[in-house]
């Protein structure tokens, strides 16, 4: 095998919850469940292939005293050439999903920079849930990179699901921050370059929901499960301290034991299964349950819907007197896990899962392995494991007489419990082992990675700026132009620390346009001039056009579909050809007949155009290559300077300026009457919202953030003298 192959690299992006090697704390809460176990034995899985040399699992570094402190050390060493890389994104400590996503810029900055500074750049990116497809996204964009997602669960399905419920959509929104996670859907779907699922029904009825649904670009590939963890009873599993830990709730614990384990989560069905085994006194003769429900030590301390779901088990064990019948235990670790399963088969229960919809059920495959029959919801992936395996049998599961006489039937019938168990172990190790998921994705990958081309670099056009450890980069129109007065200020201050500080412009006028402006007002000419919304990138002081950059940027650019895709729309109306340019097409529209701007984004995505929309000022609609923008331009000439973007000033005051700002760049709006497109970055940690207009408002923020302070300007040479 070449070191070419070998030297294969491969990171994998998972932002949110808890995630380490060892003593996984699954079902700690929500953001804690299969998504983790499925990165870190991913991760493990693809490692160990011969040609693959590195994984690196991305996720988000909590240093908390609420969690253990494994899970604020920035490198974890899985084995194999895997590791979890941490990263810091927002505050330390930790915050559910819902709350990540005004730190996912910052998250996607200081990824990028872990990565520059590595020997080598990845070959393939693949991201897990909507907030790490927002960074994946990004990132394939700045290293041009294939990005491969899966979504593990879909916001426009959970929205449907809880519509169905009855909770408002304002409500929805407003809790489950839905719209950006299915804004980051949409884009992740648009950016990547193959989507992964577990079954077939997630692309038919749950991607298909999706504007930007591309069927051709996705592929089933069934998670894998640890055969070396996951094993029929061979004893040990008697001497196991959890074993004894339920005992001390059971009467008759060498009766079959029914087994659910998931988190306490509304959507997992615990209750109708408590009360199919309360009105069952059959079932109640034949077996206990076992309900191992997340860990806690008060249930008061649990969010509000786990308390609920505990709380409903509770009564429900209580109004149908089963005590002595029904085990469940308030802590379990990963380890214990496997021995649960075992403990189960030794005693010839059964598995269930009778969740109102499962993705996938990694737990029912896991249960397969353990040589443990299973009963699951007729519903997503466990059709296709009892397809597979032939092990169990499927059920709705809100009737709880259908569940109660799946269970019996398994329980009561001592052959079928057999063949179910042979069948299971068999069938997991043809369909669901960790090698034969590894094998299929390294094939599903194989033409993607024939394709990479690395990330352009800048041309060498002018001595490098050596003690430049700073930058400013600021719109023109909005933010300097409309007080001459302070514009003048400006300028001067500039100038007076243009050694150590290189000046960027970044505007959405063409280059003719905006060096006609810039001599009117008279502004110097900057060490960079970004045009047309970050399409075109020019470098002093011959005005160098970055023609890397140019063709960086053509990837799946289609200018003629863009325009004839909007054409017939009303109250959109074609600028004039001295707008247009070859990477911006450029409109006027009236938001008062116009479709909204998510309209324009899903009819641009049904038509399979990769873009980036722009709407500035109300009235003028940029669409762009979906690899350009301000913020990606301005990232782009900071690697190439070397400049750590902690250490550029962004100024922006329309909404075309919004993606230079979020992330690791300090930032500033100026108080125009145009910043309301900015409000909704008032938040925003690291944007300060200056007092003043235009010119002024740049100054007032070099004051907050003490930019000039410690410039570091070289000291004179002192010439060298003989002997």
């Amino acid at each position: 095998m070449s070191d070419e192959r070998r030297s294969l690299y491969i990171a994998l992006i998972s932002v949110h919850g808890l995630i380490r090697g060892r003593n996984l704390e699954l079902g700690r809460d929500a953001d804690t469940g299969g998504q983790v176990l499925y990165v870190v034995e991913l991760a493990r899985a693809l490692a160990a292939r011969e040609n693959v040399e590195r994984v690196d699992l991305f996720t988000r570094l909590v240093d908390d005293p609420n969690v253990d402190r494994d899970y604020a050390e920035p490198l974890e060493d899985l084995g194999d050439g895997a590791r979890i890389v941490r990263v810091e994104a927002g505050p330390p400590g930790y915050l559910p999903k819902e709350q990540l996503w005004d730190h996912l810029d910052a998250f996607s900055d200081n990824m990028l920079a872990f990565l520059r500074e590595q020997d080598d750049l990845p070959q393939l990116l693949h991201s897990h849930y909507a907030d790490a497809g927002y960074v994946g996204a990004r990132l394939t964009a700045q290293l041009g990179v294939p990005l491969v997602h899966t979504g593990h669960s879909l916001g426009r399905v959970k929205r449907q699901r809880l519509l169905a419920s009855g909770i408002k959509q304002e409500a929805i929104d407003e809790r489950y921050n839905m719209d950006r996670r299915i804004d980051a859907e949409e884009e992740t779907l648009a950016a990547a370059a193959l989507v992964i699922t577990s079954t077939t029904q997630e692309i038919e009825e749950q991607y298909g929901l999706y504007d930007h649904y591309q069927p051709e670009r996705m592929s089933v590939i069934p998670p894998g499960t640890d055969l070396k963890r996951f094993h029929p009873p061979d004893g040990a599993e008697q001497r196991a301290p959890i074993g004894q830990e339920l005992k001390r709730f059971l009467h008759q614990p060498r009766k079959p034991m029914i087994l659910a384990l998931s988190r306490p989560d509304e959507r997992k069905n615990i209750a109708t299964l408590v009360e199919a085994y309360g009105e069952s006194e059959e079932l109640q003769e034949l077996a206990n349950l076992v309900i191992v429900a997340g860990n806690r030590d008060d249930i008061r301390e649990l969010d509000a819907g786990a308390q609920q779901v505990l709380t409903d088990i509770l009564i429900l064990i209580d109004l149908y007197d089963l005590y002595s019948r029904v085990a469940y235990p308030k802590h379990h670790s990963s380890d214990e896990v496997p021995i649960l399963y075992q403990l189960a088969a030794a005693s010839r229960g059964v598995f269930i899962n009778p969740a109102l919809t499962e993705p996938f059920g990694l737990t029912l495959i896991e249960a397969a392995a353990s040589g443990l029959p299973i009963v699951a919801t007729e519903d997503g992936g466990p059709i296709d494991i009892v397809k597979h395996c032939s092990n169990g049998i499927l059920i709705d599961p809100l009737d709880t007489q259908d569940i109660t006489k799946a269970l019996l039937k398994i329980l009561s019938d001592r052959n079928r419990w057999r063949q179910y168990a042979k069948n299971g172990v068999e069938g997991v190790k043809q369909h669901y082992s960790w090698e034969a998921h590894a094998e299929s994705y390294m094939n599903a990958v194989a033409p993607l990675l024939a394709q990479v081309e690395p990330a352009p670099r800048a041309p060498v056009t002018r001595r490098p700026m050596l003690y430049h450890d700073r930058a400013i980069f600021t719109d023109l129109d909005q933010n300097l132009l409309g007080d001459p007065d302070a514009l003048a200020d400006f300028i001067r201050i500039i100038r007076e620390n243009r050694k150590c500080t290189s000046f960027g412009i970044a505007t959405g006028r063409r280059l003719d346009s905006a060096l006609a402006t810039m001599r009117r007002y008279g502004i110097p000419r900057p060490d960079v001039l970004i045009t047309g919304l970050g399409t075109e990138i020019y470098y002093a002081p011959q005005l160098t056009r970055d023609y890397a950059w140019s063709r960086y940027i053509d990837y799946l650019w289609y200018p003629r579909r863009v325009r004839d895709a909007l054409a017939d729309l009303p109250g959109i109306e074609r600028q004039p050809r001295t707008e247009q340019s070859r990477f911006k097409v450029s409109f006027y529209i009236d938001p008062e007949v116009a479709p909204s701007l998510d309209e324009i984004g899903s009819l641009l995505h049904q038509a399979d155009l990769h873009v980036q929309l722009n709407l500035s000022f109300g009235q003028f609609l940029d669409v762009v290559p979906a690899r350009a923008s301000k913020g990606l331009a301005l990232r782009y000439v900071a690697d190439q300077w070397g400049i750590p973007l902690e250490h550029c000033l962004a100024a922006g005051g329309s909404g075309a300026d919004e993606d230079m700002m979020r992330g690791n760049t300090l930032a500033v709006v100026v108080a125009n009457r145009h910043h309301e497109e900015l409000s909704k970055l008032i938040d925003t940690e690291g944007i300060y919202f200056a007092e003043a207009p235009y010119a002024a408002g740049i100054m007032e923020a070099i004051d907050y953030y003490r930019f000039f302070e410690a410039c570091q300007v070289p000291k004179a040479s002192t010439p060298k003298t003989g002997n």
